[in-house]
Order: C-alpha cells, then structure tokens, then sequence
C-alpha cells in the first residue's frame, strides 16, 4: 500500500513537470513567431543571434516611391520613312548584315551613323553597328533638329518609353533628369515629332542591342562654347556601359539642298569634302570640325551632334571608318546627292569632373529690359533695309548673361493702341534675346492677320515683350488664374495661346477666356469644356513709355 502510495505520487509529480514543461515551450514557440528573432536554415531561432533586449514593436516597412505614369513617345515615321511591320524591318536588317563584311572591335564606347531612309543609308549603318562586340545597359542617340528651330539648347523628351514597330524602348529617366538640372537641357517632346534623325537609329539598336535604356537627344544649332559644354556634361555621366551615338548625314548635294559649290568631277568633289571632314574626326577634333564645315559650307546637317561627340571622347579613343557610300554612287545620279559615313570609336569612358548647373532664369534687371526693347525695336527698321537678321553688336546692344538664359518670348507690336502683330516662342528654345530679334522680325512681317510692317509705320508702333517661364501642364482649366496666367489649349490637333495680360486688358472671366482661347483655336466655342488639355505659365511683361 505505502509502494503504491509513493508510485502515485512520483506519477503526480511527473505530470506536473509535463505541464509545466510544455506550457513553457508553447510560450517559447509564440514568442518566436512574434518576434524579429533571426533564424536559422531550418527556421528555428538562432541562439547566438537572440537578442537580450526586450521585444520592440515591428518596424514599418519604408513605402517604396510610385513609379511615375507611363508616358510613350510613338514613332512618327514607321510606315514613311520605314516598314512598319517589325518581320520585314528584321528581314531587311538581316540582309544588310549578311552583305557587310564589318569585323567586331573591341572596346566600342561610340559611333556616328546616318539617319535616312534604310535603302540608302541602311548598309552604312550596319556596318557600324556590326562592329560592335558586346551589349550596352544605356545608348544615348544626338541628333540634330530638322523641323523645329533650336538654338544653344538640346532637348529631351518628357516621357519613359519610345515605341517603335519593334517594341518599346524604356527611357533612362534618372540619366535624363540629371540632364534637366542643367537649361541647357530642356525637356521638350514635340521636338521628336517627325524627327528622323534621332528615330532612324532606333529601330537599328533594337536589333542589334535588344534590352537597352535610350537617352534620346535632339540638338539644335550651337556655338562651340555650348558643344564643349553639353560635351563636358554628358561626358561626367558616361560609364562603361553607355553607348554614344551621333546621327549625321553627311554631304548634301545638288539645287535640291541649296548646295552646288562645283560642277565638275561630282562624285570625286564630294567625296573629297567627306573625307576632308572625316580628317578631324579621326583626329578627335571638335572645333577643328565645326571650323571646316563653316569654311567649306558642307552640309553636314548633324555637325551640331558630331562635334558633341567628338568633344565628349577621351585622348586616347581611336577612330575606324566603318563605311561610306553616296546616294548618287546607289542610284547612279548625282543631280542631288547625299553622303552616308559611319565611324566606330573604341577606348574607354573615363568620366570627367562635374559640370556645376547655373541658375536656370536670371531675372532681368531694368537694364536687361531697356536692353531687349532696344533690340526689338532697331531689329524691324534694320531687317527692312538689309533683308537679314542683325546680329546684337549690329545694332549697338550688349548681351547681359540675363539676357542670354533661355527663355521664351513675344513681341507684341501696337500702333494707336491697337493690335498690330504678336508672335512669339511658348517653348524655351534659344536665348532670350536671340528670341526677342526673331519675334521683332516674325510680329512685323510674319503675322499673317495683318500686312507686313512698313518703314512709314516705324515711328507709330510701340513694342511690348513678354519673357515667359516654361509652361508647365495642370490637371484641370479650373486651375488658370486669370491676370496671372497665360495659357494654352491643346485639342484635337489643334491649339491656341493666350498671353496673360490679355485676359485682363479685355476684361475677360476664366469661361469667356476659354471661350475665346477656343475659337482663336478654330475650335467650337465651348471645346475647352471637355477633353481639351492645358498649359500655364507666367510672364515678365514690359513695354516702351514704362518707368
């Protein structure tokens, strides 16, 4: 009796420590799942990682930032200037890649090709294309404007992808918005529409480099002061794994391009000027370049983005001339003929220092002002005489650095207090008093509601310039502050703008604004109501007889 006594309570005893022995690990197991304790490959808490401070609430997670909307620059030109069926485009590649006997170099960090229609200038391309022997993260393509009048500026796109028929290329938004903190760089898309410049090349990279990011870049005309600057800061962000393209056609000869300097022995003559070119180009000359084509007058229409090329290269890159052929020498006629030249460069992206950005708009002083408005005003008298646009040190004006910022512009001419010309740029697109003599001289002879400007009327007219800011996009018209803002509707192809002072001086509300906005755009007058979009920007607005 006492033995089964003392076997009970060792069996009492026993299941007690069961039950506390297996509450105190369901305790350990919860704490476990709970915490942020490491563990180990078999998912179990790793003692020598258990940390001995108490529990800490879990820590929220960073909220990764949105990407930004997706925004496709469509091509313009497939179907025109090339098929439209991606099978027939790789066909068509494939064949031009057969017929070249181009061997791979090593080390390619850039190449200049040509930009016209592939029959032509196809071949040529490819055989620089073929050179290259390995892929690219990020291919940036310069090419000059043909359509859209730029000056002392390069333009981006403000979008993330450029479709092609074969596909969709992503741009590389960080590299371009790097490129926006500098005015040089200034985002306008519309000067891709229609650009074949730049849209040529693309459908070429698809097929021989597949998966790339594209920093498309249309150049306008520049001095060499701001080719070695756009040089300097596309250079400090060059890597190994970035691609430079310039895009250039070479020669244009013939009535056709306004460009016959000889007669005789044509095909040897052109050829003879091409080449003359390529020799600062295989000497990695930059201002050399732009020098012979101002010397020579050759019509070489991507100078602008050769000779960023040229300055952006390292000491020690070496040139290859890959090809070169003539339209005349294809289609055996040389009345008007164009030169296709393509050239691989091979060393290696060195980087360089860091191009400081400068304020990009300086406001104008009352100097700069009187400045402009002298500008304007002796630029009307002095195009009606000469038949040409003057120059600043013609017309006896000094450029501040103010003066210079890029900006947009109107010149509004009024004679008797009456509308008698207003013209002008909406987009930054050349310096700003470089804008001022071009609108002086669009607002006189250009306007085509009222007839040309004519000496007799010099002394009546009074001048009004508006230096505008960039116009930005707003979600809704409900957001135009009228007497502040100027505006401009977009819709169904169609458009209108509006300065900001004119709202004001006509005694306008915001709907009778729009309603005018809409028929100046040969629109319905209540198009603005529905589907329309709008940009807004401001002015810096002075006059003649102001104090």
């Amino acid at each position: 009796m006492k033995a089964q006594t003392k076997a009970n309570a060792r069996l009492g005893l026993f299941l007690a420590l069961l039950v506390v022995v297996t509450v105190v690990a369901a305790a350990l197991i919860w704490r476990g799942r709970s915490s942020s304790v490491p563990a180990t490959a078999n998912g179990e808490p790793d003692a020598e990682k258990t940390p001995s401070t108490p529990e800490q609430p879990p820590v929220q997670k960073e909220r990764q930032p949105e990407e930004p909307p997706k925004v496709v620059l469509r091509s313009s030109l497939a179907g025109a200037w090339y098929s439209a069926d991606a099978d027939t485009l790789g066909r068509q590649f494939e064949g031009f890649s057969k017929g070249s006997d181009a061997k791979p170099i090593d080390n390619v960090i850039a190449l200049i090709l040509p930009h016209a229609g592939y029959r032509f200038s196809g071949p040529t391309a490819v055989s620089a294309l073929k050179s290259t022997s390995r892929q690219y993260k990020r291919i940036i393509v310069i090419g000059p404007s043909h359509r859209m009048p730029i000056e002392e500026i390069l333009c981006v796109p403000e979008a993330t992808h450029y479709e092609t028929p074969l596909g969709q290329i992503p741009l590389d938004t960080e590299f371009i918005g790097r490129l926006r903190e500098y005015v040089l760089f200034q985002g306008i898309s519309r000067a891709f529409e229609g650009e074949n410049s730049v849209e040529l090349e693309l459908p070429l990279l698809q097929h021989f480099q597949k998966e790339f990011k594209l920093v498309p870049i249309v150049a306008g005309h520049c001095s060499q002061r701001v080719i070695e600057r756009a040089a300097a800061i596309l250079k400090s962000f060059a890597d190994s794994d970035t691609l430079v393209v310039a895009s250039s056609d070479f020669v244009h000869y013939g009535r056709t391009y306004d460009y016959v300097p000889f007669t005789q022995n044509i095909s040897e003559q052109i050829k003879k000027l091409d080449m003359g070119a390529y020799e600062y180009i295989a000497r990695l000359d930059s201002s050399g370049f732009t020098e012979y084509r101002t010397k020579t007058g050759a019509t070489i229409c991507g100078s602008v983005p050769v000779a960023i090329l040229l300055a952006m290269l390292p000491e020690s890159a070496r040139s290859h001339l890959a090809k070169y052929t003539t339209s005349g020498e294809l289609t055996g006629d040389f009345t008007n003929s164009v030169s296709y030249l393509s050239v691989a460069f091979s060393g290696t992206w060195a980087g360089g220092p860091r191009v400081v950005p400068v304020a990009s708009r300086a406001e104008l002083t009352d100097q700069d002002k009187k400045a402009l408005l002298s500008l304007a005003r002796k630029t009307i008298p002095f195009a009606l005489e000469h038949r040409r646009v003057p120059g600043p040190s013609e017309l006896g004006v000094n450029v501040s650095d103010s003066m210079s910022s890029i900006r947009g512009a109107f010149v509004t001419l009024k004679k008797n207090g009456q509308l008698r010309g207003c013209i002008g740029d909406i987009f930054p697109q050349r310096p700003l008093y470089k804008s001022v003599i071009m609108n002086a001289i669009n607002a006189a002879f250009n306007d085509r509601r009222f007839p040309q400007v004519t000496s007799a009327e010099c002394g009546d007219i009074t001048i009004e310039i508006s230096a505008l800011t960039p116009p930005e996009p707003v979600d809704s018209y409900e957001q135009v502050r009228i007497g502040t803002d100027g505006v401009v509707l977009k819709k169904d192809g169609r458009s209108a703008v509006f300065l900001p002072q004119v709202a004001p001086e006509q005694g306008w509300n915001l709907d009778q604004t729009l309603t005018q906005l809409s028929l100046k755009a040969a629109l319905p007058s209540d198009a603005w109501k529905q589907g329309a979009e709008f940009l807004v920007f401001q002015a810096d607005v002075f006059g003649e007889g102001e104090k």
